[in-house]
């Protein structure tokens, strides 16, 4: 036996098989990484797609506004919100940028309007209250011009009328902007139809332009001959027509406010286009005044004193307003030494011819017409128009007994001839009463009187002498007859007896005589002095006489 350890057996090993990896499954790795790049790809072009319109708004002041929280609205929608606030370079605004929604981009024209919406009290109207407690916000008012625009200059106050509100606007010029303001309500027939939106000074400096917004359909009643005038507060005038009180309504008295009317006669002129310019008048009497056409200056001389006549008092004839004063000067005459009052007065000679009765009249010249009414005594004449005022007026009337005069047409505007004024009148009048009074001559004429009675009682008494010689030569039947004339020559003796006590110097009657003559010359003096004071201040006669200041 063979008894050598066996070899251990070692098990086959097997070959290896060696397997290529799949190409298709390396590229799926790939996928994955292109699809996260394709959807960050289209969600960065979607949200580039869809991003809204940056724009820049210049605002003098930040107030209330905030990065990344105001936000901007339209009609109480959001359409945008700011992004920055940034102060400019000159640091007199600043600049707030803002980003919109898609669909906003419409709304970025050239007249498109921003400002600040915030809690506000202007004149009668508060405005923005909501901002209390959803914070400030920009509002938006979007234009209707066809250009757009990014830029835009915000506005300090919002517009008092939106784009979209139907409706025109107007120009108006004035003297002054008097009480009005942005958002001062506009009355036709006294009712509100309108606002102010906007007022400048001109560029000269001599007066102010207003624009003016009327809602439809009112705006159709604005003519090519419309009147505009201030209606603010309560109108108070006090002319030679008596005191006149005139408001539109409770809002105007509180806030000012205009009105506007066209002409009665004239309903059928044309409408005013937008924009058209129209002068703003001070009061509605200056603004309906009857447009004249003719109008022909002239001057009046007056001796006599102007005090109470203002510069636009009417020209009258009686009842008729055909004129109104336009200047009033003063001038001194060397030769004589006095003064003159030269009055200037605008005439509408087309208010005579309308009246005429027959148009052969009407074919007269105004020279020819005044020549002719001149000649039959027509004048100017200063009158008391209120004696509460104690404001005058240019009267023009006939006075028959007037000075014979004519017009004189060399001068540069012609001289009218006047006549001297009915307070004037009154009071040479008064003076010449005081005159004559003052020449009677009282003292001499009771000497006279006292000469008289004692030459006439001499008489008597030479009388009863001869009486008393002849009663022993007269038969008895006469001396019934003497003795009835001794008795009256008694009575005629006693008559003068008292008359000469009367006629005393020291006589009760000389006392109380003088005394009357005294009281007569002192109230003509009062009468003079009371003339004087009525001239120079007739509201006296209601008023009563100012007491002096202490």
């Amino acid at each position: 036996m063979n008894d050598s350890p066996k070899a251990p057996v070692v098990p086959e090993i097997p070959d290896a098989i060696v397997e290529r990896r799949r190409r298709r499954t390396s590229q799926l790795i790939w996928i994955i990484p292109i699809i996260a790049a394709i959807i960050g790809i289209s969600l960065a072009v979607k949200s580039y797609l869809g991003r809204g319109p940056v724009i820049t708004i210049t605002f003098k002041s930040g107030e209330g506004l905030e990065a990344g929280k105001t936000r901007i609205k339209y009609k109480d929608v959001q359409v945008g919100l700011v992004k920055s606030i940034a102060i400019a370079r000159d640091r007199s605004h600043v600049v707030v940028t803002a980003e919109l929604s898609k669909e906003a981009e419409p709304l970025l024209v050239e007249d498109t309007r921003f400002w600040v919406v915030r809690a506000r009290i202007s004149g009668g109207s508060i405005s923005g209250l909501s901002t209390l407690m959803g914070g400030t916000y920009i509002g938006l008012d979007a234009g209707k011009s066809l250009e757009d625009q990014y830029d835009f200059i915000g506005l300090e106050r919002p517009p008092v009328v939106s784009m979209d509100v139907p409706g025109r606007q107007f120009v108006l010029r004035a003297r002054d902007i008097g009480s009005l303001d942005i958002a001062t309500p506009l009355f036709y027939r006294r009712m509100q139809v309108g606002e102010v939106v906007a007022y400048e000074l001109d560029k000269d400096g001599k007066g102010v332009t207003l624009k003016v917004f009327i809602r439809a359909p009112y705006d159709s009643y604005v003519k090519v001959n419309t009147m505009f005038w201030h209606a603010s507060g309560i109108d108070i005038s006090i002319d030679g027509s008596g005191v006149k009180v005139n408001t539109e309504s409770m809002a105007s008295i509180l806030l000012g406010g205009i009105a506007f009317q066209s002409p009665e006669d004239r309903q059928d002129a044309a409408p005013a286009d937008a924009n058209s310019v129209f002068t703003l008048f001070a009061d509605k009497e200056e603004a309906i005044k009857r447009p004249d056409t003719v109008v022909e200056n002239y001057l009046l001389v007056f001796a006599e004193s102007v005090r109470g006549l203002p510069i636009g008092a009417p020209v009258d004839l009686r009842g008729v307003t055909v004129g109104e004063v336009s200047k009033i000067n003063v001038e001194l005459d060397p030769q004589r030494k006095q003064f003159s009052m030269p009055v200037e007065i605008k005439f509408y000679p087309e208010r005579l011819k309308a009246r005429y009765r027959s148009k052969s009249q009407h074919t007269m010249s105004t020279r020819e017409l005044l020549n002719a009414l001149v000649a039959n005594g027509f004048r100017a004449q200063l009158r008391t128009g209120n004696l509460l005022t104690g404001q005058l007026y240019v009267a023009l009337d006939f006075f028959p007994k007037a000075p014979p005069a004519k017009m004189d047409w060399s001068k540069s505007p012609p001289e009218f001839p006047t006549a001297v004024g009915s307070m004037e009148q009154f009071q040479t009048a008064l003076m010449q009463i005081v005159q004559k009074l003052e020449k009677v001559p009282l003292e001499e004429l009771a000497g006279d009187a006292r000469q008289t009675v004692q030459s006439l009682d001499g008489t008597l008494k030479s009388a009863d002498n001869l009486l008393k010689n002849v009663d022993a030569a007269i038969v008895p039947e006469a001396r019934a007859l003497m003795t009835d004339v001794r008795k009256s020559l008694e009575d005629l003796r006693k008559t003068l007896g008292e008359a000469k006590q009367t006629l005393s110097s020291e006589a009760p009657f000389q006392l109380d005589l003088r005394e009357t003559l005294r009281e007569i010359s002192r109230a003509a003096k009062s009468l003079r002095v009371l003339g004087d004071y009525l001239e120079r201040n007739p509201e006296a006669l209601l008023r009563g006489k100012k007491g002096d200041e202490k």
